[in-house]
């Protein structure tokens, strides 16, 4: 980046912190969601879910979640937001960039991260690397965040590529069609296309921010069949059509509404063939945009309310089946107060999701004092708790299998009139990974 550049940036974060610091007087509020408990452990982190066998493994084999985030900076939830959301992503990592063209001729694009040595030890290893996949936010941005999580997924083993959307990090528009906040139809094509190259590596799935929304569209449309092994959300925006009409602070909407028409400018002439973009670009709020951009256009006349109808990311939500860990702060000021944004029902009812809330960490920051990221080390050894207890339920039911087998063998050479014996519990039930999961 350029001197200048670097100043021009200095300069923006040093007055938004100061404009910043004017709202926490009257910012967010900070009680603890849940009563007294919370408070008494200051910042550590709380486990919100429903009972079941994988919850207590995660509590007994994350060490992670037990940890106080807390930093010199913690009481600087800003900061934090604009360190990891809206630095520069640093240039530790090289990116090989692989275009997909959709069924619909349009082009989306992965990024896999690479690394020369982290590479060569993978060539070493007889088993394949699990595959991490990210999903930035809905700017299209690479944020510093992503960056960070890609970089210390590479040490940890994995193979991180970046999903692109159309428009998105330098992807060129080849039709005139972009698609809906919640429409996972890319997502779901590039899922499969790299379950295609890598059929034997496992597939995880990571997003940050409002990128969230097109991970949920996708675990609830694909249910059962999404190939993902386990997903996590770090600093999910779940209730969208809210946010985007009330949203965050005003210099955070303003901030993210100039990024969105800086990018779409690029393309106005193309665009200007299906939406009004002088409608467009004279849009004072997220809302008006992303109007102008899927609901007024010159083909399509649809209601705020339908729209959402069809694209809000908890629609299906009862159909998701992998698990889902949300990672979420209680001072996190582009989503809003925790208690009206977070659906702290669904958490406490569904056995396939997780909330992981700390009081301080902004909005994607949590930073330690190390300048790392506790939710990306929190985030990956709960993947690797996940792949565990699934392999301890295969043991089990294999085990259970060959009994079953030679039970089978041993009563054919039984006479027919023995009564054969009755157990009092099946184990089957009991050891199958989905009904430990779930009780």
């Amino acid at each position: 980046m350029p001197i200048w550049g670097i100043a021009v940036w200095l300069l923006l974060i040093t007055a938004l912190l100061l404009l910043l610091r004017l709202y926490s007087a009257t910012g967010l509020a900070t009680r603890w969601p849940y009563g007294e408990e919370g408070a008494e452990t200051g910042s550590a982190p709380r486990l919100i879910c429903k009972p079941s066998a994988l919850a207590n493994y995660l509590l007994k084999t994350c060490k992670t979640f037990s940890l106080d985030p807390r930093a010199a900076w913690a009481e600087w939830p800003h900061l934090q937001t604009l360190c990891n959301g809206m630095w520069p992503a640093g240039g530790e990592l090289d990116f090989v960039r692989e275009n997909l063209q959709m069924s619909d001729e349009g082009l989306v694009a992965l990024d896999w991260a690479m690394s020369d040595s982290l590479s060569r030890r993978r060539e070493s290893s007889s088993s394949p690397a699990p595959i991490l996949l990210l999903i930035p936010n809905s700017l299209g941005r690479l944020t510093r965040n992503a960056s960070m999580l890609c970089l210390l997924a590479l040490r940890h083993g994995y193979r991180p590529v970046i999903f692109n959307r159309r428009l998105h990090n330098g992807v060129p528009l080849t039709t005139c069609k972009l698609l809906p906040f919640g429409d996972p139809s890319d997502l779901r094509e590039a899922v499969s296309y790299i379950r295609y190259k890598h059929p034997l590596a496992k597939l995880f799935a990571a997003s940050e921010s409002s990128g969230s929304g097109l991970l949920l569209s996708y675990l609830g449309e694909c249910g059962s069949s999404s190939y993902i092994t386990a997903a996590a959300c770090i600093s999910p925006i779940f209730r969208c059509q809210d946010w985007l009409e009330t949203g965050a602070l005003g210099l955070y909407r303003w901030l993210m509404l100039l990024y969105q028409k800086t990018n779409l400018s690029r393309y106005a002439t193309v665009l200007g063939e299906i939406i009004d973009t002088e409608k467009l670009f004279r849009s004072c709020s997220l809302r008006e945009l992303e109007e102008a951009l899927f609901c007024q256009t010159r083909f399509i006349n649809l209601s705020w309310a339908s729209y959402w109808e069809k694209n809000d990311p908890l629609r299906d939500v009862d159909e998701v089946a992998v698990p889902l860990l949300c990672i979420c702060s209680n001072d996190d000021p582009c989503r809003g107060n925790p208690e009206i944004t977070l659906p702290f029902e669904l958490f406490e009812t569904n056995p396939y999701f997780f909330l992981l809330l700390t009081k301080h960490g902004g909005h994607c920051g949590f930073l330690t004092s190390r300048s790392s990221s506790w939710s990306h080390e929190a985030l990956l050894e709960y993947f690797k708790s996940v792949s565990e207890f699934f392999r301890a339920e295969e043991r089990t039911k294999s085990v259970y299998r060959r009994k079953v087998s030679m039970m089978s063998n041993k009563r054919r050479g039984v006479a027919t009139h023995k009564k054969e014996s009755v157990c009092s519990h099946n184990i089957h039930e009991i050891f199958n990974w989905q009904r430990s999961y779930t009780r």
